[in-house]
């Protein structure tokens, strides 16, 4: 089982990359690249986990898409880190902002993927 988890962690880190990349290249004065990486890991895990708990999905499947890659699409640290150096650069309205952006839109985003 651990090996699902690799496989989708795996794959769920390269594309966490990728669109954080492709991101960079559309804006540069927020972090748009990890929140919308955040807001999707968030919204798929909700309908995951949905599926997980109403036995409508296989652990094996859980490993993979869940733990796995959902758990390295999205990126604490990396909101972290973003956010620290908002902060140095005295960006503190764009710091505010990715916050609580963040937080309140990723909850609202797990909360509809597991009623859908």
């Amino acid at each position: 089982m651990i090996w699902l988890i690799g496989l989708g962690g795996s794959l769920g880190a390269a594309s966490r990359y990728l669109i954080a990349e492709w991101m960079k290249h559309k804006t540069r004065a927020f972090p748009a690249g990890t929140w919308i990486v955040n807001i999707a890991g968030s919204f798929l895990l909700g309908m995951l986990a949905d599926f997980h708990l109403a036995n409508d999905m296989n652990d094996a499947l859980w490993l993979l898409l869940g733990a796995g890659f959902c758990g390295s699409f999205t990126t604490f640290s990396t909101f972290g880190h973003e956010t620290v150096t908002l902060l140095q650069s005295d960006q503190y309205k764009t710091a505010g902002l990715y916050v609580v952006a963040s937080i309140a839109v990723g909850l609202a985003a797990a909360t509809v993927g597991f009623w859908i």
